[in-house]
């Protein structure tokens, strides 16, 4: 029987948390690659009253939109793709050329920010990027009124930045330099 919608939200959501940022938070560990055993997460979600059967723990990974986790192929082990904030976690992507241009969504409060100090990391390991508009779209709502900024990625690259693309096509770089970013103008309303 599948799991509600709104049940594997909350169970994604939860290993969001433990997977990228907080793993102590059920007292698993996370290898430098991000990945932990899954008998032992199954068994501490137990033990913190977050109970979750494998079956349902396949089912939130396979039914990701975003495709934020990943089985190992003998489904002993999981991780979250990207976004992790976790000193555990030192994830080694290969540096790849990006296409000309990526796109990065966020909340219009986030935008006099962005113009001072260009696009950082924070808390996380990567700043996060779009290959399309849609998609920097769907990400930006997340956080409220969207705003989407362009990166010119073709002259980033030429000047020397490194760009990763994590396994669910989500784009990577240490930052971004006001000097490579424009608003996105769209007649569109958010």
């Amino acid at each position: 029987m599948k799991s509600s919608e709104k049940t594997l939200r909350e169970h994604s959501k939860f290993l969001s948390l433990v997977l990228r940022h907080q793993p102590e938070t059920i007292a698993i560990q996370l290898d430098s690659e991000g990945w932990t055993d899954v008998h032992i997460l199954l068994q501490q979600m137990i033990k913190h009253k977050r109970p979750l059967k494998l079956v349902e723990l396949i089912e939130v990974v396979e039914s990701s939109d975003k495709k934020r986790f990943q089985l190992s192929p003998d489904q002993s082990k999981i991780r979250a793709v990207q976004g992790h904030s976790s000193a555990q976690v030192q994830r080694e992507y290969a540096a790849i050329t990006p296409p000309d241009t990526l796109f990065h969504g966020t909340a219009t409060r986030f935008v006099n920010s962005i113009l001072e100090k260009g696009l950082i990391s924070g808390e996380r390991h990567h700043v996060h990027l779009s290959a399309d508009l849609v998609t920097a779209q769907k990400v930006g709502q997340r956080h409220g009124k969207v705003i989407i900024f362009i990166l010119d990625t073709k002259q980033m690259h030429q000047d020397g930045f490194r760009f990763y693309c994590a396994e669910n096509g989500v784009w990577l770089t240490e930052q971004v330099p006001i000097k490579y970013l424009k608003l996105f103008e769209s007649n569109q309303k958010n």
